[in-house]
């Protein structure tokens, strides 16, 4: 094929991955507003829409009276009975799986508790694999799986799913991905809690707009993610925005599982937080860090106190984002969104005194739009990438996986 065939080619590939794109993210689009969004004329959009009809990825309807005369302009909606994907998040105490239809909805969900016993690669990828199957059996007739995606609580090796450190539990270069790969026999991707939410929260969520953002999420430690000029910082080896280890308070600090002192995720985090309210030993996890907010709301002056203090720690770590990064916005979630409203005076405090004006004049402080899904909807939204990036190809790989897997299934049987 020649250059100009190829590059024909490939500039109708990324049409079709924008064009669905699109319409994953924002709903039924009328094909006159794609075609604003996307520069292109609306020749072009029947033609893009035609073929991702025809695959069964998208289809067009009338729009509803719209009171203006003329030819009203179809409206491209995501076929989500048609295609789906896997969605998984593996928290610390917790495992979650979904069935997520294209266009980003939440189909089925199951729901697992999660022992901090300690390395734990072969229980989670049985529970997640077993859930898998479940979800799929679920699915409607002749619905495709484009894609699996997992959020994990650790640092993550993009290239193949490998959990390289995975505090709390004691996870050090687990193959994560590639054994739960195996076991649904699917391709999985694997990404960092923490980035997963900052780029949740950008498409679907508070930060909707916003190039510039950074996303804090709380479980026992903290995460982040950063996102710059709408691109996720993730350092060179995919390890960057470690930003709970960014040192706040180097001198007398509470000892981090990293090894070091004073890190904000050791003085903000559920240990921190449970241990200033004088509740050690009787309280733990996310219903742990609830009741303590619950308490200080009713009036308990030990509990109204941890959070004023872990509220000044957070207040100085996002001082110091804010001066680095100059964000539009900083988005508090996991176990910070419970925090943050009982904290907000202190880290609004510490941000006026210690952040640069004019760095912090525009910045926006606001608590997760998506809740505890947030990693979820993440997860989905990595296991949608490759289909976006590459609308009919990766549809048909999965549509070849799948009559693969079901001529495997029938020949087993006759055995």
């Amino acid at each position: 094929m020649s250059r100009a065939g190829r590059s024909q080619e490939e500039i109708r590939r990324r049409n079709l991955g924008e064009l669905l794109r699109h319409v994953h993210l924002a709903g039924p689009v009328s094909r006159s507003e794609l075609a604003d969004r996307m520069g292109l004329n609306r020749s072009t959009i029947m033609a893009l829409t035609a073929e991702l009809s025809a695959a069964g990825l998208v289809s067009e309807q009338l729009p509803g009276d719209t009171g203006r005369a003329g030819r009203p302009s179809l409206v491209v909606r995501p076929e989500r009975d048609r295609v789906h994907v896997l969605a998984f998040d593996v928290r610390v105490d917790r495992l979650v799986a979904a069935r997520v239809a294209l266009g980003g909805e939440i189909l089925d969900r199951r729901e697992a508790p999660r022992s901090r016993s300690g390395a734990d690669l072969e229980d989670v990828v049985d529970v997640l694999s077993g859930f898998g199957r479940e979800l799929r059996r679920g699915a409607r007739p002749g619905s495709v799986c484009v894609g699996v995606g997992a959020a994990y609580c650790g640092m993550i090796r993009p290239a193949d799913g490998t959990v390289r450190y995975g505090p709390y539990i004691g996870w050090v270069d687990q193959a994560f991905g590639i054994e739960l790969g195996a076991r649904l026999g699917l391709p999985v991707l694997v990404g960092n809690e923490a980035h997963l939410g900052a780029l949740a929260e950008r498409d679907r969520g508070v930060g909707r707009g916003f190039d510039n953002l950074i996303y804090l999420h709380g479980d026992v430690g903290v995460g982040g993610g950063i996102i710059v000029g709408g691109k996720l910082l993730d350092g060179d080896g995919g390890y960057g925005c470690e930003l709970g280890h960014m040192m706040v308070n180097p001198y007398d600090g509470r000892p981090c599982m990293c090894g070091s002192r004073g890190c904000l995720e050791a003085e903000v985090g559920e240990h921190a937080l449970i241990e200033a309210a004088g509740r050690a030993g009787e309280l733990s996890g996310r219903e742990g860090v609830r009741a303590v907010v619950e308490a200080a709301e009713a009036g308990d002056a030990a509990a109204a106190e941890a959070l004023r203090r872990v509220g000044d720690w957070l207040g100085i770590g996002v001082a110091n984002l804010i001066n680095l990064f100059n964000p539009g916005m900083v988005i508090f979630g996991g176990m910070l969104r419970d925090v943050y409203p009982g904290s907000a005076a202190q880290v609004r405090r510490r941000v006026e005194a210690n952040a640069m004006v004019i760095s912090r004049e525009q910045v926006r402080l606001r608590v997760s739009a998506l809740g505890d899904d947030v990693t979820l909807i993440g997860a989905a939204e990595l296991a949608f990438s490759r289909l976006l990036a590459s609308p009919l190809e990766v549809l048909a790989e999965m549509r070849r996986r799948g009559a693969h897997r079901a001529a495997h299934r029938k020949r087993a049987a006759a055995l």
